[in-house]
């Protein structure tokens, strides 16, 4: 019974470990990790016989609800907006357009019949978050570019999703598919996705800033488990489960949050965690002996997604955006797949389709290319189309915010803006109330512990101490910028003459 309980907690250990290891080994050798994964899972599939489909599926969802949870931690909101509209053109008509086309090729390549390859081509057409925010997270491409393209990976599985779903349910009974209902239902899926993303994205903001957990640790726990229950409301109520954990990350994301920082490290380790588990399960699935009969076809397909099917979706979605020939041709370039057409490709396995493993083998060849050639050559194509910003500055501190024990006290950290209200100002000046004390100023990587006759400047990186209440209050004093002068001069200007209009009245 030892053997038998031991052996799997030692394959486990051994497959984290090496998880962890290979990581450092896939960023030296250029090529994403997930391909080191994955090719980890076959090789264990020669010793381990797996076939358990329902279980990845299950297991592979979990790990997109905390990947994309993550990623969404980490974007900031305000780059988001800026590209939002493009973002999500990429991700509804960009993800409908490379699926058509991808599906009419695999209709004459692979003798399928035309519903079965409109499939194939719905599972493959969405980019990947877990592979984009992993590549990209190492990257220092131009913001817009990377922006667009994590924006779009974050919120086009939806519609994969839903065009898998609804082509399975048209081979499953043919000749009852009402399309005014199924196109009701995507607007429905999205919109009410979103508006649970918001609701509970807000309602975790509020939960975690005042609760007061005896242990720290907690708190990490606590914001997954409002990712999970977003997911799981969005099911209950039809709606895309995957867009609502996406949304109301980046609500908490870009919120005052206590302990923001701890939940960051938290969930960016279960993220890198479930990544490794995911993909080399995904690899157990897949027997060699039948993956290789399928690899003229897999790679040919790969090639026509990358080069035609996909440059064409993004060339035609855009074309009334402001991206010059350039950009497109990168975004183009850097549309990674990954876990998420994988773990589409077992659907059909589940539901019983017909030629459901040869769908699963070409998507998998699919991945696998895709990953190896765009993942390894992001930097270099970045580079050579000028969008390359050099290495990513990684910051000599770390924002945490501490809760000091059951005083309700914090300690905060804020960084004061470029041009700060408060540059020159010394400490004893500043208009705070006696229980709000700055305890440690970081300027120029360098800790300066203040005084009152402290001067601030401008980009300083403080440290507060003050109650939890008035944490929102306190930030929004220190992100205060210098008014405009010609603003304040036109103000002024426009003062002086409605007091002139109201004299001549």
């Amino acid at each position: 019974m030892d053997v038998y309980i031991n052996q799997p907690i030692l394959l486990v250990a051994i497959v984290l470990v090496l998880g962890v290891v290979i990581t450092r080994f896939s960023s030296r050798l250029g090529f994403p990790s997930l391909v080191l994964f994955i090719i980890i899972g076959i090789l264990l599939n020669q010793v381990i016989y797996y076939d358990d489909v329902e279980t990845t599926q299950l297991i592979g969802m979990i790990a997109l609800i905390i990947i994309l949870f993550e990623g969404g931690l980490q974007t900031n909101i305000t780059a988001i907006r800026k590209v939002a509209a493009p973002a999500v053109l990429l991700a509804t008509i960009g993800v409908l357009l490379t699926s058509l086309i991808l599906g009419v090729f695999a209709y004459f390549i692979l003798d399928l019949d035309l519903m079965t390859s409109m499939l194939l081509g719905a599972i493959v057409g969405s980019t990947d978050a877990a592979a984009v925010f992993a590549v990209f997270g190492s990257k220092n491409i131009k913001e817009k570019l990377s922006t667009t393209i994590e924006a779009e990976s974050g919120t086009n599985d939806p519609m994969a999703v839903f065009l898998t779903v609804t082509i399975i349910s048209v081979i499953e009974m043919p000749g009852e598919t009402n399309v005014f209902l199924l196109i009701l239902s995507f607007f429905w899926q999205m919109g009410i996705a979103v508006l649970i993303g918001l609701i509970i994205g807000r309602l975790a903001v509020y939960v975690i800033n005042r609760i007061d957990l005896e242990a720290s640790g907690l708190y990490p726990v606590l914001s997954l488990g409002f990712a999970m229950l977003s997911f799981g409301v969005a099911e209950v109520a039809n709606a895309s489960g995957l867009l609502a954990v996406y949304i109301m990350a980046l609500l908490m994301g870009n919120r005052p949050l206590t302990y923001k920082h701890s939940i960051l490290r938290f969930n960016e380790g279960l993220a890198w965690m479930m990544q490794i588990i995911m993909f080399i399960m995904l690899g157990l699935l897949a027997f060699p002996e039948e993956l290789f009969n399928y690899t003229f076809q897999g790679i040919l397909m790969a090639l026509i997604l990358i080069f035609i099917a996909r440059p064409i979706g993004v060339f035609l979605t855009l074309i009334a955006s402001k991206y010059d020939l350039k950009e497109k041709a990168f975004i183009s370039w850097a549309g990674l797949r990954g876990s998420v057409p994988i773990v589409l490709a077992t659907y059909p396995l589940v539901s019983g389709i017909e030629n459901g493993y040869l769908i699963f083998n070409v998507v998998f060849f699919i991945v696998i290319f895709s990953a190896l050639l765009q993942g390894s050559t992001i930097t270099p194509v970045a580079r050579w189309l000028g969008f390359d910003e050099g290495e990513t500055d990684a910051p000599p501190y770390s924002v945490e915010l501490l809760a000091l024990g059951q005083t309700q006290n914090d300690i905060y950290g804020v960084e004061l803006p470029i041009q700060s209200a408060h540059e020159n100002a010394k400490i004893k000046d500043l208009d705070l109330p006696p229980d709000i004390l700055v305890i440690a100023i970081i300027r120029d990587d360098e800790l300066i512990t203040p005084n009152g006759e402290t001067v601030m400047h401008s980009e300083d990186f403080i440290y507060i101490m003050m109650p939890r209440k008035l944490r929102e209050r306190t930030e929004a004093y220190f992100s205060k910028v210098k008014e405009n002068k010609s603003s304040k001069s036109k103000r002024t200007e426009s003062d002086t003459d409605a007091e002139n209009n109201q004299g001549g009245t």
